[in-house]
């Protein structure tokens, strides 16, 4: 059996009758016309703008405004002073080994080492950056930084 043009029909619910307003008041829309009564949406050729929200002030206007941008592709780096690294007590310290022990999430990529704080032991830092204080106080504690 071939589907021809004349077989053809509209899903069903996808049609329905059109609302013929203002034909008497037995139709069900009549007088008002299914506007009801009074005001801007009653008159004719009444059309509230986009936006429009009947005098409210819009939502589009109550809310802030956005001001720059956000790097969708951002890289996130983990952060850890050298008095942090005295408190581990780890003899080397970098991102992988930071992240095993669950000191830092897994999404960052790389490791930031920041000269807050003392550091009596040696200990060697494998990181992306090191601050010039940083790496002062853990060659002085007789450390070694390894730039990766």
């Amino acid at each position: 059996m071939t589907i021809t043009l004349e077989d053809l029909r509209p899903a069903e619910g996808a049609t329905h009758k059109i609302k013929r307003v203002g034909r008497g008041r037995s139709s069900g829309r009549g007088k008002t016309s299914c506007r009801g009564h009074n005001g801007e949406g009653q008159r004719s050729g009444s059309s509230a703008k986009r936006g429009f929200e009947g005098g409210q002030m819009p939502g589009y206007r109550q809310m802030p405004k956005l001001k720059g941008f956000k790097l969708i592709n951002q890289l996130k780096y983990a952060e850890i002073n050298v008095g942090r690294i005295a408190q581990y007590g780890m003899k080397e310290v970098s991102l992988e080994i930071l992240k095993e022990a669950g000191r830092v999430h897994a999404s960052c990529v790389g490791l930031r080492v920041l000269g807050n704080g003392e550091l009596k032991d040696a200990v060697t830092v494998k990181a992306c950056y090191v601050t010039p204080s940083a790496k002062e106080k853990i060659e002085k504690a007789g450390g070694k930084v390894e730039l990766i």
